[in-house]
């Protein structure tokens, strides 16, 4: 399944923008778009609009690509499930990370 950030770099490289020249047009580092490009960071609406306009693209487009649960699911989750919303602020406090988090999963799933 393509992500948000693999349909903005299709999108980008159709152009032929380099990700240097697009980021300068967004006003946006090199390295945080190059972070969304990769999934790591996801841009906020106004930056995604952005994105959008200089694609030629509309937002509601490149958030069919994006992937995470909605807010409310995650606030629908955590209301329901006390446990899970202790575990989210432990991830928080502990300061773990994404990488750390997707790595967990994957060794969970290998015992499954």
């Amino acid at each position: 399944m393509k992500t948000l950030g693999d349909r903005i770099r299709e999108l980008r490289e159709q152009k032929d923008f380099s990700l240097r020249e697009l980021a300068k047009k967004l006003d946006l580092s090199a390295a945080f778009l190059s972070d969304v490009e990769l999934g790591r960071r996801f841009p906020s609406d106004d930056v995604l609009a952005k994105i959008a306009k200089h694609l030629d693209q509309s937002v509601e487009e490149l958030k069919s690509f994006d992937t995470r649960p909605p807010m409310e699911a995650l606030k629908r989750l955590t209301s329901s499930n006390p446990l899970m919303g202790v575990a989210l602020r432990r991830v928080v406090e502990k300061n773990v990370s994404a990488s750390d988090l997707i790595e967990l999963l994957k060794k969970v799933e290998k015992k499954k």
